[in-house]
């Protein structure tokens, strides 16, 4: 009866949405290109996503979603509407579609409300409409035993935010959100870049040389590769080579910050769960967990040893998936619209 459910990962980088029996059917950025004269919009996705940086006057490519949270209310509800209507075919008689979507563990009641809203005014029921925390979803996307009395620790490094959290039977024990993340590490990019070498880049580019090149920890050979930008000083473009020499020193300030949030989240844990995360270790999610060398980093500042997820990208989305799949077993993980409306 319920194969409409849906899993929902809204993330600020890319919106990922699982379907019951299916797995993950939409896979693409948060980006949302509008008319600025008409409100129209234009495109969703890959397709808006390809126009970021290149638009005529007339036309902006936003992303509505602003470190994990909703930024633009409107543009976000056309967005979810676009990627639920792309997952699934309305009937009028059919049943409308279950929903669980995941939000930062720090958010605030006003933030999930209009989550909540969001996928309502986008075609869910108010009554079958869950939220779910993002490092609960990255747990139960993992694999990690969160209903069983051990702890596990999970650190999710999203576009926008980087969620810590020590999880056992089946609830949040202590958890940090840190609004540095993905997102963060591209603008360290440009802006070392600008200092040292006088060019400017844009976020695309950024996020390329840290695909390419990008590392937390010293590489065995360093790597090189030619990037293109304008000159500040000429004005004129200009193509230069970085090293992965360059760009760990241009990230060494948020993946500290990041380690750090590490470090509290450990603090405040009780001594017992400590002991389980000391012995089967940190679990990494989300696309920041695919900086090279960080497992092996955060291994030498807390000397715990540290996984890198199985698909750490689609961790969330899969968690979500999975409590639709058990929803009887798993219900108490979420959070439910009664909560969050008061």
């Amino acid at each position: 009866m319920f194969s409409k459910d849906m899993g929902i990962d809204l993330g600020t980088a890319n919106t990922l949405v699982y379907m019951r029996e299916k797995g993950i059917i939409v896979n693409e950025p948060s980006v949302v290109a509008i008319n600025v004269q008409t409100k129209e919009v234009l495109a969703v996705g890959n397709e808006a996503k390809e126009m970021i940086g290149r638009t005529p006057g007339n036309i902006v490519a936003i992303r509505p979603m602003k470190d994990g949270v909703i930024a633009d209310f409107d543009v976000t509800q056309a967005m979810l509407r676009y990627f639920i209507n792309k997952a699934y075919v309305r009937s009028m008689f059919g049943p409308k579609p279950r929903i669980v979507i995941c939000v930062p563990s720090g958010v605030t009641e006003v933030e999930k409300r209009a989550v909540l809203e969001a996928a309502i005014a986008a075609g869910s029921k108010d009554k079958d409409t869950y939220l779910i925390e993002e490092p609960m979803a990255a747990s139960i996307g993992a694999g990690l035993p969160v209903a069983e009395p051990t702890g596990s620790m999970v650190v999710d490094i999203g576009g926008g935010t980087s969620e810590v959290a020590v999880i056992s039977l089946g609830g949040i024990v202590t958890s940090t959100s840190l609004r540095v993340a993905g997102d963060a590490l591209d603008n360290a990019i440009v802006g070392y870049i600008k200092r040292e070498f006088n060019l400017a880049i844009g976020d695309r580019t950024a996020e390329e040389i840290k695909i390419t090149i990008g590392s937390a920890y010293p590489l065995e050979q360093e790597e090189k590769m030619e990037i293109r930008g304008r000159d500040l000083l000429s004005g004129l473009p200009k193509t230069i080579e970085v090293n992965s020499v360059h760009v760990r020193e241009a990230l060494s300030e948020p993946v500290s910050s990041i380690i750090e949030t590490i470090k509290q989240t450990l603090e405040a844990t009780p001594p017992e769960l400590a002991a389980d995360v000391m012995e089967y270790g940190i679990t990494l999610t989300g696309g920041g967990a695919l900086l090279r060398g960080l497992d092996e980093l955060i291994t030498s500042e807390t000397g715990m040893p540290v996984h890198v997820a199985n698909e750490p990208l689609n961790c969330v989305a899969m968690g979500t998936g999975l409590v639709l799949e058990h929803i009887d077993t798993l219900k108490n993980v979420l959070i439910s619209p009664r909560k969050a409306l008061f």
